[in-house]
């Protein structure tokens, strides 16, 4: 292990509460912030009890004083400069040296704005937007993409490799988060594919785990289709990432895209589909309901 830190936590969501977890098993002192205080009162009992090294604050300052790593995964941009740049904000409060590491996803040009920010306050910092879902934060199996400078990645690395299967470094301060948005507009694209073959399947009245044993060997693979097939077949969707989040995050995708001149039209197209589904109460069910926006056809 390496040598225990005190790190600072912001955020303990669905994927926060483990990823922070991670840290406290792992020796490290973790102080937890949460908006919710309920939700971080509970973790922190939760850790104690199995003999953890933690406490909770009260404001995102509190949390990050005198800490070596400050670490927030939360909902969105507003979300982010609200613990990081507002009165009460993270960086004000970090000793010189310290290293700021984001896991939301957010928006490339807010990356940078926190990057400036804590450059001029002698702080490292390091956007570091995460795939794989709840079970890749509880299981510590995440992908982390990282932008920033090789002196944070190096302050960071062996932290948050705790929770990763992989970490990358991609580049500069707002790389990773323009790497986290390709990612979901891949994500979005396959699905799209999945629900279509779904249905296709469906109507032809094929043996769905034949098929899948079938296809899922070659070029059609995907984790998509590894994990979410069986239960898209089944029509059950109340697990997983979001829709509502995805929307968030194609939102920033399409922005981007627009910013660079690009049109991304499959992407667009996919977005309204999640927005049918929105409208049909899907709000909260995985990105795999995407499938929900096509009607099934005669078997």
């Amino acid at each position: 292990m390496t040598t225990a830190k005190r790190i600072a936590f912001l955020g303990l969501g669905v994927m926060g509460s483990p990823m922070a977890g991670h840290l406290a098993a792992a020796g490290h002192h973790v102080t937890v912030y949460n908006r919710t205080a309920s939700r971080a009162e509970k973790w922190l009992a939760d850790h104690q009890a199995r003999g953890h090294s933690v406490a909770m604050a009260a404001t995102p300052a509190e949390a990050a004083a005198a800490q070596d790593l400050v670490l927030t995964c939360v909902g969105n941009d507003a979300d982010l400069a609200q613990v990081t740049l507002g009165d009460d904000g993270a960086l004000a409060a970090m000793k010189p040296g310290a290293c700021f590491v984001d896991h939301t996803t957010v928006s490339p040009a807010i990356a940078r704005q926190i990057s400036d920010a804590a450059a001029a306050r002698d702080l490292l910092a390091l956007d570091a937007p995460i795939s794989g879902g709840q079970a890749g934060a509880e299981n510590g199996k995440l992908s982390i993409m990282c932008g920033g400078s090789d002196a944070a990645m190096a302050a960071a690395h062996d932290i948050i490799s705790i929770y990763a299967a992989r970490v990358t470094h991609v580049g500069d301060a707002g790389a990773g988060q323009a790497t986290k948005a390709v990612n979901q507009i891949c994500i979005a694209g396959i699905l799209a594919g999945l629900s279509e073959g779904v249905r296709l399947a469906d109507a032809n009245g094929l043996d769905m785990d034949k098929l899948l044993s079938a296809i899922s060997g070659g070029a059609a693979q995907s984790w998509q289709m590894e994990n979410r097939w069986a239960t898209m077949a089944r029509e059950e969707f109340d697990f997983g990432f979001a829709i509502d989040w995805m929307r968030k995050d194609l939102a920033i995708a399409l922005s981007e895209a627009k910013d660079r001149g690009l049109s991304l039209p499959i992407t667009a197209l996919v977005d309204q589909f999640y927005a049918q589904v929105q409208a049909q109460g899907g709000a909260r069910q995985d990105t795999s309901a995407l499938i929900r926006h096509l009607p099934k056809g005669d078997a």
